[in-house]
């Protein structure tokens, strides 16, 4: 029998003979208290009211544009800070992992963000290891011991702008405060902004926004910067942010989303992994939108190329950068072959953001810095806008016609999240898996779409071209068979042991079936 898991664990839980006075900053729980008592019932009645918006979307009223206002057809702008001007690739790694922390930061990359989401394990240690490295970067003194060459690594002095990636409001922090749970978006801002001077730093605190779906959403968030900012005696606007934008709902409320924050926004970021995620989820009960095997999906692909246009046309409209998504192939040192196509890859995906008027590109890894930067010929294009720009397109064509539909496919996200989820077992937020750095963004598309097929009973065909179609027991047999061909591939394939890798191999089916049972439709679904 499996066990049906409703999703990630959405808390995070300090220890429990966490004292504050012992180990936390000194004075931080009195800092924390009122803006816990102010901010986290907030983040619970929002939290609700994503759950209704997608309820809603369930029963077929899907998110659309929101009628006219003052954000849209106003004519206010931000104020683009001059040290953030050239934002032309963002380099962004998990923050608890000092000595990639420390060479992204001297890779050369106009930006860097520093993770405390997705790419780092939701799980204290890992959580106070990542504040403990971003604190120190941002004091520039972080360093890591090279252990190749014996010696100590410093962050050497460059103009990259640093910003920092709260968790976001999907998820909370316990043990804090005793007995009561806070919004983690708010646990980990707070943390930083309390131990960090800004006489020490060479620009305003920066926070990379996660996870948002609704424009509701910023002013909880331009609430915080500035009552944070009250309490550290900042000016109100001192804190800036840029946002992704990773969500459905929200990719039709770009516009009002900075709006509320234009006081503090510098720009929006697609997200596109996330938001592909997030689109299935919206349009998991339409048939029309079963998605491909993820390695047919060209980049160009309309549902995501329609956004890749709009964007820049909102953020340009307002004086805001906008920074294109991720490439998650990456380049091999060791792999000539690999590297030769990660890097080709690389040049035209964001060959493809530069013509689309973005002003960036997001990179994971030092070797791909060069290559990002060389696409996008202006510091930034801020200033171009197209003479024909819609910028109420389709955010939802159908991906009918697009890419193939295989057991195949099925199986390889079997077997990505069975390998990504025993990295997150042995503390690894992000995997690096057959040249992919695959994250939580990757196992959240794989599990729905491989959901998506069970509930839509999928026929595909499989490596010998007979139909199979998808049904709970399919995928349970795909499950065994890849966790079977892991273990055997043992110890070189993976970390930690074939232990957790049966561990990772049940909780990820038990998540799959966890979508299902949300909609009411895992309970005897497949024989105990």
């Amino acid at each position: 029998m499996n066990t049906v898991i409703s999703a990630d664990p959405p808390v995070n839980q300090a220890p429990p003979d966490l004292d504050p006075a012992r180990d936390l900053p000194r004075g931080f729980y009195e800092f924390l208290l009122p803006l816990h008592r102010a901010f986290s019932p907030r983040q619970q009645e929002l939290a609700a009211r994503r759950r209704r918006v997608l309820e809603a979307a369930h029963q077929g009223r899907l998110p659309d544009y929101l009628p006219a206002s003052e954000a849209t057809s106003g004519s206010w702008k931000v104020s683009l800070p001059g040290w953030c001007q050239d934002q032309r690739n963002q380099m962004t790694g998990p923050g608890d992992d000092a000595e990639l922390v420390v060479k992204m930061l001297n890779s050369g990359a106009p930006g860097v963000m520093l993770d405390l989401e997705d790419s780092v394990a939701n799980a204290w240690p890992n959580l106070t290891q990542g504040v403990r490295n971003i604190i120190a970067a941002l004091r520039g003194e972080l360093t890591y011991q090279d252990k190749k060459r014996n010696r100590e690594v410093a962050i050497s002095e460059s103009k990259t702008v640093i910003l920092t990636r709260p968790r976001g409001l999907h998820l909370e922090q316990a043990g804090v405060i005793k007995g009561e749970r806070m919004a983690a978006a708010l646990f980990d801002v707070a943390i930083v902004a309390y131990q960090v001077d800004p006489s020490r730093l060479k620009h305003p605190l920066s926070i990379y926004i996660a996870k948002s779906e609704s424009a509701d959403e910023a002013l909880w968030w331009r609430d915080l910067f500035q009552a944070v900012s009250a309490a550290r005696g900042w000016p109100s606007d001192y804190i800036k942010c840029m946002a992704l934008v990773e969500s459905h709902p929200v990719a039709y409320q770009m516009e009002e989303f900075a709006y509320n924050l234009r006081e503090h926004m510098m720009g929006l970021n697609l997200g596109r992994w996330d938001y592909m995620a997030s689109l299935i989820d919206f349009t998991l009960h339409d048939p029309a939108w079963v998605l491909p095997d993820r390695n047919t999906i060209p980049h160009d692909v309309a549902f995501f190329q329609n956004l890749r246009e709009v964007m820049p046309e909102v953020c340009h409209k307002r004086g805001m950068l906008a920074i294109g998504g991720m490439t998650a192939l990456y380049p091999s040192r060791e792999d000539a072959e690999l590297n030769a196509r990660a890097l080709k890859v690389l040049e035209q995906d964001k060959k493809n953001e530069a013509n689309s008027l973005m002003d960036g590109a997001w990179t994971g890894h030092p070797d791909q810095n060069e290559i990002a930067v060389n696409q996008f010929p202006y510091p930034n294009q801020v200033q171009a806008r197209r003479t024909d720009a819609d910028i109420h397109k389709d955010l939802r064509p159908s991906p009918q016609g697009v890419g193939k539909r295989t057991l195949e496919g099925t199986r390889a996200a079997v077997r990505t999240v069975i390998r990504y989820r025993n990295g997150v077992l042995n503390g690894k937020g992000a995997s690096l898996l057959d040249g992919y750095m695959e994250d939580l963004a990757t196992d959240r598309i794989y599990r729905y779409m491989i959901a998506q097929r069970i509930l839509h009973k999928v026929a595909v065909p499989d490596a010998e071209g007979r139909s199979i179609t998808h049904s709970p027991e399919v995928v349970s047999r795909l499950f065994d068979e890849e966790l079977e061909r892991l273990v055997t591939q043992w110890p070189k394939a993976e970390a930690g042991s074939p232990e957790t890798m049966k561990q990772a191999r049940d909780q990820s089916e038990g998540m799959v079936l966890g979508i299902l049972e949300a909609q009411g439709l895992a309970r005897g679904v497949r024989s105990e």
